[in-house]
């Protein structure tokens, strides 16, 4: 009865409108915590924040079954951010639909922007200190955050990002291009539409311009560093040593050639070992060669998994991967996997291998204990993401 009754005032399932209640709620939460800090970087964040979750999904999938009740939300979040949501709401669903955008004066349009603009004049004359070195600036960043989350989600094509700790805080805004496939389909349901063979970054949207820094220039860095050499090493031993307690006989590195330091880990730690280093970089092997000086260690000059033809006890992914880790961390391809990944990933156990790094090593385990060699265990999707190489045994 309760949920029929939640169903006549809210716009949707039961489940979804429970969900919906939370985001008006949150909407109120917002201006109270305006109230409580009226400081620039509130405001900013603010802004940013709920205009990609409250807001957007407001404009996809209005809250109430009452036209009147989402007319007067409208405003309400049209004062909130000094955004006329109506204007927001032409311009994404221009945007969606692949059209350009033009400006439509409607009657909705002009009160919500009266509302803002008198606003705005209340501050200017009651506090206007405060709305010009306080709001303003905040406003203003908070819609530089806007763009940079809009420009960062179409950089590269629709991206999506698939962090647990960020879709939990924004309401799954990281899987854009399912949103983009399914735009009426709830932001609660999206993760049951994931696109397999979509571009997925490692960064939310407004990080995204992280990506700029790779992470074969960071290798470099090291390259050129012993003290950071030293530093690199020293973390990662920690961190295998407390994850890794029987010794492998056999262990297939994915990538690494460029500074080797899960060889030189694992050589030390595992002497007995036999060690495959598989890179697609003929340079990154030949310079693993001098650091590591060993004669039988295997190089393998091949893309991952088409380089590996045989069972081996550890299988170590790396940070720079470009597969899918979601399809190795749920069928392990060896007994033991032990994949480099972003801090925020936990995975089966795991160890942080270092703060600065930003970085984590999670270790999982295969059910039956076997790899599979030539990538049989790569769904055609997976292996759209790991280009062929010709194999060629150094």
């Amino acid at each position: 009865m309760a949920a029929t009754s939640l169903c006549l005032a809210w716009r949707s399932d039961a489940c979804a409108a429970r969900r919906d209640a939370l985001m008006v709620a949150l909407a109120a939460a917002h201006a109270a915590l305006l109230i409580a800090f009226p400081v620039a970087p509130v405001i900013a964040l603010g802004v940013w924040w709920n205009s990609n979750t409250i807001a957007h999904n407001f404009v996809h999938r209005p809250f109430f079954r009452s036209r009147a009740a989402n007319r007067l939300f409208s405003a309400y979040l049209s004062a909130l951010l000094g955004i006329p949501q109506s204007l927001w709401r032409d311009r994404h669903l221009a945007h969606h639909a692949g059209v350009t955008w033009r400006l439509r004066l409607s009657a909705r349009l002009r009160a919500e922007t009266a509302l803002v603009l008198a606003l705005w004049a209340a501050m200017a004359t009651r506090a206007s200190l405060f709305f010009l070195r306080v709001y303003l600036p905040g406003y203003l960043a908070g819609l530089a955050l806007c763009w940079l989350h809009g420009h960062y989600e179409h950089a590269r094509g629709t991206t999506s990002h698939y962090g647990a700790l960020y879709n939990l805080l924004a309401f799954n805004d990281g899987y854009h291009a399912e949103h983009h496939a399914n735009p009426a389909v709830h932001w609660s349901r999206l993760p049951e539409r994931r696109v397999p063979a979509v571009y997925a970054s490692a960064w939310p949207a407004p990080l995204r311009w992280l990506d700029a820094f790779s992470l074969e220039g960071l290798e470099r860095l090291v390259l050129k560093s012993r003290l950071l050499q030293r530093f690199v090493l020293r973390a990662h031993a920690r961190a295998f040593r407390g994850l890794l307690r029987a010794a492998p006989d056999r262990v297939a590195i994915v990538g690494g050639g460029l500074f080797p330091r899960t060889a030189m880990v694992l050589g030390e730690m595992f002497p007995a070992a036999r060690l495959t280093i598989i890179d697609a970089n003929r340079a990154n092997l030949d310079r693993a060669r001098t650091f590591l000086g060993a004669p039988d260690i295997e190089y393998i000059h091949a893309t991952y998994p088409e380089g590996l033809d045989r069972a081996h006890d550890l299988l170590v992914i790396p940070l720079a991967f470009d597969g899918d880790r979601e399809a190795i961390y749920a069928h392990p391809p060896a007994p033991l996997v032990a994949v480099h990944d972003w801090i925020w990933r936990s995975r089966g156990a795991s160890r942080v291998i270092s703060f600065a790094l930003l970085k984590r090593l999670n270790v999982v385990r295969s059910g039956d204990g076997r790899i599979r060699p030539n990538g049989l265990f790569l769904s055609r999707a997976d292996r759209s993401v790991c280009p062929r190489v010709s194999r060629d045994r150094s």
